[in-house]
């Protein structure tokens, strides 16, 4: 059975309505995901590579997130898809969600709005548990080391990290 996710409208508010997660959605239907620029004490972020064997951008570089399931809020979500990914637990750190934007194609039936999350935290890679199906490498990056890696590997949602950031 497939995921359960809430819908919103494009005012970012649950609608009522639950679908699948793989519903084509139709005009004025969004779904919600989340990223998160985990932030060490020392200004560095938590990046991720891709395992080889996902059906998009296999291997590239990025920073956790995903999609929220139905009953979650955003800061839900987002505390969720850290924990899965990497084994941490943000749920009381300084977080400021910092960025949101939105897509839409009818076309394809793919709505959704994405909320980014700065969270700073007291850790070390030490204290990273990789999901294994979800990504292949680990590391603590600077945004100038981001930067490199978008420039000769792919790093994905690099664009919409630096308009969160305002670089």
């Amino acid at each position: 059975m497939s995921e359960m996710i809430d819908i919103y409208n494009e005012n970012k508010e649950k609608t009522g309505l639950i679908l699948p997660r793989k519903e084509p959605l139709k005009k004025g239907q969004y779904m919600m995901y989340v990223l998160a620029l985990v932030e060490d004490y020392e200004g560095r972020f938590l990046i991720t590579k891709r395992a080889m064997d996902k059906k998009w951008a296999a291997g590239e570089w990025e920073i956790p997130g995903g999609g929220s399931v139905s009953g979650e809020d955003s800061f839900q979500a987002v505390c969720r898809e850290v924990r899965e990914e990497t084994g941490l637990d943000v749920t009381d750190c300084e977080s400021n969600m910092i960025y949101s934007y939105f897509n839409e194609d009818l076309e394809r039936g793919d709505n959704y709005f994405v909320d980014i999350y700065r969270l700073k935290l007291d850790f070390t890679l030490d204290d990273v548990t990789l999901q294994k199906d979800e990504a292949i490498d680990v590391r603590l990056a600077s945004f100038e080391e981001i930067t490199k890696l978008y420039d000769t590997e792919g790093f994905l949602h690099y664009k919409r990290l630096c308009e969160a950031l305002n670089i």
